[in-house]
């Protein structure tokens, strides 16, 4: 058996465009202007992000500002429409009905294929374009981008399909639009990060790019 790790399991590539640099020079720090802590007092974020390894820094320094939760909510509208007309289109054309109506019986097995469809594509997706850019459609058009907590780096295949499962699988089976606010909605309240719950699954943020 191969000892070798699965593909995009191991650490970001030193050239990733995105990854994090070091801040330097004066004024180095977080791009999000907090004030340095009093002498002799905690950094902010010590423990580094989810309590995982001491740092002195924010881990947000150096890389660029979080997006804005409104356009988020717009990039994954624009995503949702997407990939709903090809789920639609495929839908119809192999002739699965959300709900088939024969008299009292409603059959749900149609129901339950345009779900694993939905979910099928818009999990692969997300997952596609996330691992190997940072952005779906929505986001790219709207200046958006995922980026991992860590090191701002673009997210590997299993970070990806975590976010992805957590984000459209309730929404596909049982939640629909419920699910999307409250798992999107999360980073209109969320601090300091603007995570979702699916950023928060997969230790990611979303931060803009234009």
């Amino acid at each position: 058996m191969s000892s070798e790790p699965p593909p995009g399991s191991g650490p970001p590539p030193e050239d990733d465009p995105f990854r994090k640099q070091p801040p330097t020079g004066e004024g180095a720090g977080s791009p999000y202007g907090e004030e340095p802590p009093p002498s002799g007092g905690r950094p902010p974020y010590a423990a580094g992000p989810y309590g995982g390894g001491a740092g002195p820094t924010d881990p947000l320094a150096g890389m660029a500002p979080l997006a804005d939760s409104g356009r988020r909510t717009l990039a994954r509208i624009i995503d949702m429409i997407l990939v709903g007309i090809v789920v639609w289109l495929l839908t119809w054309g192999f002739g699965v009905n959300e709900y088939d109506v024969n008299g009292d019986r409603v059959e749900v097995g149609k129901s339950l294929a345009q779900s694993f469809i939905g979910a099928l594509l818009y999990v692969g997706y997300d997952t596609y374009l996330i691992t190997k850019t940072g952005q779906t459609f929505g986001k790219r058009w709207l200046g958006l981008r995922t980026a991992n907590l860590s090191d701002g780096s673009t997210p590997s295949v299993q970070t990806s399909l975590v976010r992805a499962l957590v984000l459209w699988i309730p929404f596909s089976f049982c939640c629909f639009c419920i699910w999307t606010a409250i798992c999107g909605g999360w980073s209109y309240f969320d601090k300091p990060y603007k995570q979702g719950l699916h950023d928060k699954a997969a230790k990611t943020v979303v931060v803009n790019v234009s």
